[in-house]
């Protein structure tokens, strides 16, 4: 049972985009293929650049359906918008903001 309880906690972590790396460490910036859209969604700045490389993402009625998934994962479900080029460019703009560490 508690190796059970242990697997759907790191699940949930894993889920919630705030997982440890390997070493244990924090991610230091976000990523479009590893953080999810809810944890860019909750940082000012990471939904500032959503907005400005995806117009209208974040006010879609529909993102509440994809917090738990990441860029890379919808951008199959929206070729036309999120394509590998704005990928691209949104992971150098996170690499210019730390990622915030969850409260």
């Amino acid at each position: 049972m508690r190796t059970l309880l242990t697997a759907v906690a790191l699940m949930a972590l894993s889920a919630s985009g705030h997982a440890q790396t390997a070493n244990g460490a924090k991610p230091k910036h976000y990523s479009s293929s590893s953080t999810t859209i809810g944890t860019l969604l909750d940082d000012p700045a990471a939904k500032a650049l959503l907005d400005r490389y995806i117009p209208g993402m974040s006010s879609d009625y529909r993102i509440r359906l994809a917090r738990g998934m990441t860029l890379k994962t919808v951008q199959k479900y929206s070729r036309d918008t999120i394509t590998d080029k704005v990928l691209a460019n949104l992971d150098t703009a996170f690499a210019r903001i730390p990622a915030r560490t969850p409260r």
